[in-house]
């Protein structure tokens, strides 16, 4: 068992990262948008310097020692002229001095020919073939960058045995035997010049790119961060949506498409306040009002013992709008919740219904609106009688608001007609008012805003559109001039 703990607790502190390295990525998460890209400027322009810096180390070494092949061939040709071959020892001192050797050989037809050599023999330690870089690939220029690498970090003080071509059309093969103390001092002052120059480049370059990345991303970006953030503390406040600038690319984008979404959900929650408002002020009277129209239930019950006929007549109709309403009262702000409840289907008669509706409106009113309906007695709608009621009703009740709202001297009408189509029924109802403003068709069956009228809430037609798509149906305003038409399309229910 303690084997088995040991094992787990092992393989746990394998798995876990050092807590070095976390505690590094923690901090460079915590980093904000402006010290990432500075850092990551000067590490990539620093690496492109390395990239640069090592090459030109190694060419310098391949110019330095071409240049004592030079010296070291004009030493040997200044040897080979001398009278007698032999080259006085004062002479070969100092020819040997200037072309800063210690010996020189020169290679024809196969033959090679100690021209010039210092009188304290020397062992070789290193041997470099320049001729391979005249006419080598990738390879060489890589073995070359390897080999200056090896003479800068050379602390010994070597003898370098050197093969090359100084010039094109020379025909001879120089080799000569030089100390690296001299190579390597020349590269480390033509290293630190470079490393100097890299640097000047380097924090001038990081500036450059830091200041034109920061000004063109980062800083709109952070604005736009900052902004969704103190947009975010109180959303109902329209003072703090962005304001988009004037750019064409991707940022300019989306600071557009972010004010737009920011205005819409402003929108949205001074809609869902006002709505919160609306619930709390009828949730408190809705108590109150149920109680005052059941005791007017109760009286208008006793209208049922009267003999007089009109009383006889209308009694009924009051007591079902009572009842109506009660129920109403006892579904207070449906609309507010997620859904209505589902619509209880049946066929009913449409006319009954449609003139019902008319009656509660005291439809038709002499000199006021007429009352027109094209239904035929025994069409059939198979629909929720409350749900339809309720939808008629608000439909000829803006009509009629709309209409009295008008001062005009021709005759004003309200219209009802209605047909069947297969399985379908089309309902219109329509007017000769002053029609639906353009600014409101746009949102004409949104809550809260597709009133035309003042002191209107605009639920009329939100509660009626949901109640007919909950059918099945559609409900829309058709382009007709003048006054407005709605069309209802109802299908029958599918037979299981």
């Amino acid at each position: 068992m303690d084997q088995r703990v040991e094992g787990v607790k092992r393989n746990e502190a394998q798995a876990s990262p050092p807590v070095g390295s976390t505690r590094l990525s923690e901090r460079l998460r915590a980093l904000s948008l402006s010290s990432k890209l500075l850092i990551l400027t000067t590490l990539f322009v620093m690496l492109a310097e390395v990239l640069i810096f090592v090459p030109s180390v190694a060419n310098f070494r391949n110019g330095w020692l071409m240049d004592r092949l030079a010296s070291a061939q004009l030493a040997s040709l200044a040897a080979e002229a001398t009278p007698s071959g032999d080259v006085p020892a004062k002479l070969r001192a100092e020819l040997l001095r200037t072309a800063q050797v210690r010996a020189v050989a020169l290679k024809r037809n196969d033959q090679r020919l100690l021209v010039l050599q210092s009188e304290m023999p020397v062992a070789i330690d290193q041997t470099y073939d320049l001729t391979a870089l005249r006419h080598g690939g990738l390879g060489a220029r890589l073995q070359s960058i390897a080999d200056a690498i090896g003479v800068l970090a050379s602390t010994e003080d070597r003898m370098l045995r050197i093969l090359g071509k100084p010039a094109d059309d020379a025909g001879d093969l120089i080799e000569m035997v030089i100390p690296e103390a001299p190579l390597r001092a020349a590269m480390w002052r033509f290293a630190l010049n470079i490393l100097g120059l890299s640097v000047i480049i380097s924090i001038f370059t990081a500036a450059l790119v830091y200041m034109a990345l920061n000004s063109m991303l980062v800083s709109p970006m952070e604005r736009i961060a900052r902004n969704m953030v103190r947009f975010a503390q109180n959303p109902e406040d329209r003072s703090r949506i962005v304001e988009p600038s004037d750019r064409g690319d991707e940022i300019g984008t989306v600071e557009r498409e972010l004010a737009h979404m920011q205005a819409e959900l402003s929108q949205l929650l001074s809609q869902k306040s006002r709505l919160a408002a609306l619930g709390l002020a009828v949730s408190k009277i809705n108590h109150d009002l149920r109680n005052l129209l059941a005791n007017t239930q109760l009286l208008s019950d006793r209208l049922t013992s009267s003999p007089d006929p009109t009383v006889q007549r209308f009694a009924p109709k009051l007591i079902a709008s009572l009842d109506r309403a009660i129920a109403f009262c006892n579904d207070t702000l449906k609309y507010g919740r997620a859904a209505e409840r589902p619509p209880r289907r049946e066929f009913l008669a449409l006319r009954d219904l449609v003139e019902e509706v008319g009656e509660g409106l005291d439809l038709p009113r002499e000199g006021s609106v007429g009352w027109e309906l094209e239904i035929p007695v025994e069409l059939m709608v198979d629909a929720d009688e409350e749900h339809l009621f309720r939808v008629l009703n608000n439909l000829v009740r803006n009509a009629v608001q709309a209409l009295e709202a008008q001062t005009a001297d021709a005759p004003r009408t309200v219209r009802v007609s209605a047909v069947r189509s297969g399985t379908r029924v089309r309902i219109t109802v329509s007017d000769n008012g002053p029609g639906v403003p353009p600014q409101a068709r746009e949102r004409l069956f949104r809550a809260f805003q597709s009133t035309a009228r003042k002191g209107g809430t605009g639920l009329g037609l939100a509660i009626a559109h949901e109640l007919i798509v909950a059918h099945g149906g559609t409900l829309e305003l058709l382009e007709t001039t003048p006054g407005a038409t709605f069309e209802i399309i109802i299908p029958d229910r599918e037979k299981s």
